[in-house]
């Protein structure tokens, strides 16, 4: 996801995308698992940067998480 949000703000950077534009486009392109999960919670992300910082803090949290499993699973 760090890299999707890397490569979406350099592709955007020159666009002249509004912010509300950028969060329907962001939230189109991007994984939708993370998306959904970000649009049920209690307070889904209003701005671009809200939108990238809690996707990049998502997928980080479930990229641990499966490492956890494996590790308690002995592989």
């Amino acid at each position: 996801m760090e890299e999707f949000v890397q490569e979406f703000k350099w592709a955007t950077k020159k666009s002249g995308y509004e912010k509300r534009l950028l969060i329907k486009e962001f939230k189109r392109e991007m994984n939708e698992m993370i998306q959904r999960k970000l649009m049920e919670i209690e307070r889904p992300p209003i701005s671009i940067e809200q939108w990238y910082k809690r996707a990049t803090n998502l997928d980080r949290h479930w990229k641990e998480s499966k490492k956890e499993k494996k590790r308690l699973r002995g592989q």
